[in-house]
């Protein structure tokens, strides 16, 4: 059996990255599988199928484009609720699956939890930046996803217990920062309101 904190720190790693860049991860993953380069967990050997590969990267390069025009970001990420975040739950139990069900059944809950929490903060903090109407914050920011979802991915292959440390403190900076989040977004909102209908 593998041992558990490497499975651990793999499982809630890809879960992590899901919710920033689902698709990225899924490529880097599966290309470093395919190549001999990392022996991934429990059945996520499946991430290096060209199938899976040639998908995830089709729908990088969408994303890519998409995630550069603010209007069409903030879209896209409301719709990738419904797929971002099964998919860090489906990632983190596939890493398990050569544990006992109620094992693999826990690390789809927390995966589900962490992929959840760090879409959340992104689509927030991409809503901020969407609203300014310079362009440039948007698209420094999704090149900065872009690339943390791609080394993110290397880490989790090479340093995986690195990748715990990281999901703790990125889940307790969630944590602390959600609420100033939402506030800033409701008095951004509230400027917006006032310029439009006063």
């Amino acid at each position: 059996m593998p041992d558990w904190i490497s499975v651990l720190g793999v499982a809630m790693g890809s879960a992590w990255v899901s919710g920033i860049n689902l698709y990225a991860a899924v490529v880097t993953l599966g290309l470093l599988e395919h190549f001999g380069l990392a022996h991934l967990p429990g059945d996520l050997g499946f991430l290096a199928q060209w199938w899976v590969i040639g998908l995830a990267a089709a729908l990088f390069v969408i994303q890519f484009v998409a995630g550069k025009i603010p209007a069409v970001d903030s879209a896209w990420d409301a719709i990738h609720t419904f797929i971002r975040v099964p998919a860090g739950a489906i990632l983190a139990a596939a890493a398990f699956a050569h544990f006992d069900p109620s094992i693999r059944f826990a690390a789809l809950l927390l995966g589900g939890g962490i992929a959840l929490g760090t879409h959340g903060s992104k689509t927030a903090t991409r809503l901020g930046v969407n609203l300014s109407p310079e362009p440039f914050s948007n698209i420094a920011l999704a090149l900065a996803e872009d690339a943390l979802s791609i080394g993110s991915s290397f880490l989790i292959v090479y340093h995986p217990v690195i990748l715990i440390g990281v999901v703790i403190v990125s889940v307790g900076l969630m944590l602390w920062l959600t609420p100033k989040i939402i506030r800033a977004l409701r008095n951004t909102w509230k400027g917006f309101e006032k310029k439009c209908f006063t």
